[in-house]
């Protein structure tokens, strides 16, 4: 044993006598820690796990089967733990994949400093800009979709809501007006906001310009709610502006930032107060493959509706549904809520329970709008994988794709959109 104590000095000296020998493997595992990756292998992972995650719900629903059929038997516990762990597994090697599409928000709103000097400099306001959550992550397609609608937004708090310094002087105000752009997540969403300290948006003035242009009525505006004026800024073409500029986009910015969203299946949420403000929140999923959906029954027929899109559950008493102007709506607060029965395009009927005196409302929002879609039934929510229709089937109206069910089942998953702008129009 004693004459293993001098190899071992021996072994160290020479790293000590050379640093720079010493110093190459760390260098050389500093660079190997990262490499770059095809966006298109990422996808086929995805897709993988995807498919995993069905297997995953599969067996989920065979382990429920068999503990209701051989409760207490070995067997039955067997199949117990090895569904517990299965599920963990992949639930953990889902979010290691889905972690590698990630990227920080950051890639996108570090563009903005340089925007808010050149609009300070166009209009001669004097502006700041606060970036908060930068650090947060989305998934890389949705990173590059969400440039525009931010370009867009910022380009309005500037033209329209950042008042001229001498302006904001005269209001007690500091000179410099400040926007305040941040991010975070909000369970398997993330929250953008855009928030400044202008004028603020005036409701009179949204209704005033909203009739002149036609796009509603003076009877329909006195029914309009604080929040559906204020969604008006996203008809296509409104513009509050007194002059055209090149700074917002000729009136037609609102219009790209409602589209982009619900492409994303985002929400767009708009509160103002004059004199003060404006802030505007754009919800989105932090990823498009998977998702959290709400299970549905209609016409006997289990449906996905995309959780993203999803803003409230209600059950009513029919009694309380009405007709304006020949489409149902129910009271919700301080506004109407238009209703709307998927059943007649998803299923070319128009059928509903007669044996219930209530009503499941399901409030979605696509962009700045809300509507309820009448339910029969709640099933429950679900983590759900996408799954395309196939070239045989093409495009169905009102239908985004397809999932698996853990019975095996083939389930359609909503395309809240398209189901709007179809019988909305």
């Amino acid at each position: 044993m004693q004459e293993t104590k001098p190899e071992s000095v021996k072994l160290v000296k020479p790293q000590k006598e050379s640093n720079t020998s010493a110093s190459i493997p760390t260098i050389k595992s500093a660079v190997e820690q990262t490499i770059r990756v095809d966006v298109e292998r990422l996808d086929e992972l995805l897709n993988l796990v995807s498919e995993l995650v069905l297997g995953r719900n599969r067996l989920a629903q065979l382990n429920n089967n068999v503990s209701v059929e051989y409760e207490g038997t070995e067997i039955s516990r067997d199949l117990s733990d090895t569904a517990r762990q299965i599920d963990l597994l992949t639930t953990e090697l889902q979010l290691a994949v889905m972690k590698t599409r990630m990227v920080k928000i950051e890639k996108v709103f570090n563009r903005f400093p340089r925007l808010i000097r050149d609009l300070s400099k166009e209009t001669g306001k004097s502006i700041t800009l606060k970036i908060k959550g930068e650090k947060t992550e989305l998934d890389k397609t949705l990173i590059e979709e969400i440039n525009d609608p931010l370009v867009h937004l910022i380009r309005n708090s500037v033209d329209h809501g950042i008042e001229p310094p001498d302006e904001r002087k005269k209001i007690g105000k500091e000179p410099k007006g400040t926007i305040t752009l941040s991010a975070e997540h909000e369970g398997n969403h993330i929250i953008i906001s855009i928030i400044d300290d202008g004028k603020g948006i005036n409701p009179e003035i949204l209704i005033e310009k909203a009739i002149s242009k036609g796009i509603i009525t003076r009877d329909k505006a006195e029914e309009l709610s604080k929040q559906e004026i204020f969604n008006l800024i996203f008809a296509p073409g409104f513009s509050t502006a007194e002059k055209v500029t090149n700074v917002s986009g000729r009136g037609v910015g609102m219009d790209v930032v409602k589209t982009n969203v619900s492409r994303l299946r985002g929400i767009i949420d708009i509160d103002s107060e004059v004199g003060k403000g404006t802030k505007i929140d754009i919800k989105l999923p932090l990823t498009l493959a998977i998702i959290q959906g709400l299970l549905v029954k209609i016409v006997g027929e289990t449906i996905v509706l995309p959780l993203s899109s999803v803003i409230e559950v209600v059950k009513i008493p029919k009694e309380e549904i009405y007709i304006v102007n020949s489409t149902e709506c129910i009271k919700l607060r301080d506004g109407v809520l238009p209703l709307i029965s998927i059943d007649n395009l998803l299923y070319y009927s128009n059928t509903t329970k007669v044996d219930d005196d209530k009503q499941f409302v399901v409030v979605v929002g696509l962009a700045e709008k809300r509507y309820g879609i009448k339910v029969d039934d709640l099933v429950g929510q679900k983590e759900i994988v996408i799954k395309s229709l196939g070239k045989y089937l093409g495009n169905i109206d009102g239908v985004a794709g397809s999932t698996i069910m853990g019975d095996g089942k083939v389930v359609m998953i909503a395309d809240i959109a398209e189901i709007i702008n179809k019988l909305v129009g």
